[in-house]
């Protein structure tokens, strides 16, 4: 007999999962969601019904052709009304008087004239006709008689019966009456169909002409896409531009002033035609009405270029497609093509398009630069790509001053040899100390033996107006701004232009909304290469790219700021520019920040490897009263700490370690010590002023 042991004890290991009790977890259900209310759900339906795209295609095209019909209407009673008036001859002489052409004003009075002329013997003419009608309605209808009884007469002789003398007549009657009972039956219809066959001929008048809010129109209508351009719409375009003595010549040409214009070629994203000018016309007054030539070949004005090439009395026109300069164009080949590489001397930088769709590419081989225009128009970029591409040349050594200090430069940190970025007075110090260093090294290269070949050595500064702006001044009162003989930044930039090109000493500067207080005249006029976004005013222009280029055709001035973002006109021997013409307008491509770090992480593996400066070393003398007199500037009194701050900011080197002792055992050896103010230690802008004077006292007599 077998005996089951009972265990009193409970057990302490863990059940198995075998031997382990289920566990039943009760999870209460979750409450219903609260309904949502009719209302609510009606008003979404509504409003997905009202906003979707076919009930918006729907109304779109009632309101167009509804507008066609009414509008149709509204153009044909226009017709109508200067068809019986003189009101088109009116509206023709006002526009001219409005234009100043006092001709054509003149010329429109006698056509008026003229036609009323006519309408005065219109309506004389209808006192006589009443009777004139009736005498010629009673000798027609006794002619007619006349020859039917004479052709009864005819048929009577011939078959021998008196009774075909009437035939004739009577066959006549029966026709005439045939007639009456058909205009009886169609005449009903007619007058039902009448007014449909009417509100049709309208809309169709309507639709011809457009005549619909361009919210209402096509999409194909609604993109603004503009007439083919054709000979005779250049020609009428031209005629009707407001300067007299083309529109006399074009009407006395026997051709129709087709003779005017040459070949009309595709040019990348539109046509280029050349129009050779009839003798008293001169090519300024047809540039000056850019706007308006543009409105007559229905174009923006931004899509009409107005060039003057090489042959006389000539200009050349450039008339975009409508809509295609909107359009973005492709990316960089710097992005694209990973195994590109640069060449200063040989290779041209890819920049990006022209008009003609035609790749624009830049020569940097010994060539100062400039490139401006107004703030946030892709200048830095612009200026950016042209580094990027010659940083793949690794033979090339970068000084760059970034004075904006936002990090559009940072990507060249471990590849130029000094990289300073920021906005404030002692950068501009920095970033002129640096130039004066490539001053010095462009004297010791032009020392060299003749035949020395060197390195290509780029200093960028990048809104450069920072620096011709800055109000700074050196311990022996030398300015670092502005254009005078002792202002360092310039004279600096002044010597580069003069002789740096000959050792591969180039000066790259962007700068933004130039002024000559902020780009001065020398230092424009000495970069080789010059550059312009979209500018204000046509003396900006000027500044920019110089009174040839302008006087050219070159317009950045007539770009829109926002919308051609990126788009530059240049002006430069580097760049292919076509025969006769000073400038040429490019699109250039975007690299955004993330395709030009890669870009220079390829530059950089070029290298063997670049320490980048931030800050130029003025050696271990420094003078820590005079450098606290310089921190404090205007302000009566500063917390210690910011003291600190702007110390350790000014020269790392000297002040990044000193500490609150540091500063006091200086302030109390010249008697200048902190105090407390308001609860914290201050320094006091008087009391250093005036250890600063009694030391330079002291000095003075000393040397005595």
């Amino acid at each position: 007999m077998s005996e089951n042991v009972v265990h009193l004890h409970k057990p302490t290991d863990p059940p198995t999962a075998d031997t382990a009790p289920t566990v039943l977890t009760v999870v209460p259900d979750a409450p219903p969601a609260r309904p949502v209310p009719l209302w609510v759900r009606s008003g979404r339906a509504v409003k997905t019904v009202a906003t979707h795209e076919t009930t918006r295609a729907t109304v779109r095209a009632a309101a167009r052709h509804g507008l066609y019909t009414f509008n149709g209407g509204r153009i044909v009673a226009r017709r109508a009304w200067d068809g019986r008036t003189g009101s088109r001859y009116e509206r023709m002489i006002r526009a001219a008087e409005a234009a100043g052409n006092l001709e054509a004003a003149e010329e429109w009075e006698e056509r008026l004239q003229r036609f009323r002329a006519a309408r005065h013997h219109r309506r004389m003419d209808l006192l006589h006709s009443p009777v004139d009608a009736a005498k010629g309605v009673a000798v027609g209808a006794g002619m007619s008689i006349g020859v039917l009884v004479a052709l009864g007469v005819v048929m009577a002789i011939n078959t021998g019966h008196v009774g075909d003398v009437i035939t004739p007549l009577s066959a006549t009657v029966d026709f005439i009456a045939l007639l009456i009972r058909i205009v009886q039956v169609v005449w009903g219809p007619a007058l039902s169909i009448g007014p449909f066959l009417a509100l049709l001929a309208l809309w169709s008048v309507g639709r011809k002409q457009h005549a619909a809010p361009n919210w209402a129109l096509p999409a194909n209508v609604r993109s603004g896409e503009g007439e083919p351009i054709t000979p005779s719409i250049v020609v009428k375009a031209l005629r009707d531009l407001g300067v007299p003595a083309l529109a006399r010549a074009i009407k006395e040409m026997g051709d129709a002033g087709a003779s005017m214009l040459g070949p009309i070629t595709i040019a990348g994203c539109g046509v280029e035609v050349d129009v050779t000018l009839p003798s008293g016309v001169s090519t300024n007054e047809v540039q000056g009405k850019r706007r308006k030539l543009a409105e007559n070949l229905t174009r923006h004005e931004h899509e009409v270029f107005i060039t003057i090439p090489q042959a006389a009395r000539t200009v050349r026109l450039w008339v975009a497609d409508s809509g295609a300069l909107d359009e973005p164009i492709g990316p960089s080949p710097l992005v694209t093509d990973d195994t590109m590489t640069a060449d200063y001397k040989s290779g041209k930088a890819p920049w990006g398009q022209d008009l003609r769709g035609d790749a624009a590419a830049l020569s940097l081989y010994q060539r100062h630069l400039l490139i401006t225009g107004l703030s946030n128009q892709g200048k830095t970029v612009a200026l950016r790509s042209l580094a990027l591409w010659l940083a793949l040349d690794k033979s090339v050594q970068f000084l760059m001053g970034d004075l904006k200090g936002v990090g559009d430069w940072a990507m060249f940190d471990g590849l130029a040899d000094t990289l300073i970025q920021g906005p404030t007075d002692e950068h501009v110090i920095q970033v002129t100390e640096m130039v004066e260093g490539a001053v010095d090294e462009m004297n010791r290269r032009i020392q060299a033996p003749p035949g020395t070949v060197f390195p290509p050595l780029i200093v960028l500064v990048d809104e450069a107006q920072v620096a011709f702006m800055c109000p700074a001044k050196d311990a022996d009162k030398r300015p670092y701004g502005g254009s005078k003989a002792n202002s360092r930044y310039f004279m600096a930039v002044r010597k580069i232009h003069n002789q740096g090109r000959a050792v591969n000493v180039l000066m790259w500067q962007g700068t933004q909304d130039p002024t000559n207080e902020n780009l001065p005249k020398l230092v424009r006029e000495g970069a080789h290469t010059r550059a312009s976004l979209a500018l204000g005013t046509e003396s900006q222009a000027r500044m920019a790219l110089g009174d040839k280029a302008v006087d050219g055709g070159a317009a950045p001035n007539l770009l829109r700021p926002g919308l051609d973002r990126g788009t530059l006109v240049v002006a430069s021997d580097g760049i292919s520019i076509p025969a006769g013409q000073s400038s040429i307008t490019v699109r250039t491509h975007y690299i955004d920040d993330d395709a030009a770090e890669a870009i220079t992480d390829r530059a950089k593996a070029l290298r063997d490897g670049v320490t980048t400066l931030h800050a130029i070393d003025r050696g271990a003398e420094h003078d820590p009263l005079a450098d606290i007199a310089a921190v404090i500037g205007d302000a009566p009194r500063v917390r210690t700490k910011d003291v600190l701050a702007r110390l350790a900011a000014r020269n790392a080197d000297a002040y990044g370690g000193w500490s609150f002792l540091d500063l006091k055992r200086v302030l109390d050896d010249a008697d200048a010590g902190p105090y407390k103010s308001d609860g914290v230690m201050v320094v006091s802008r008087d009391r250093v002023a005036r250890a600063l004077a009694n030391r330079d006292g002291e000095g003075s007599a000393s040397a005595e």
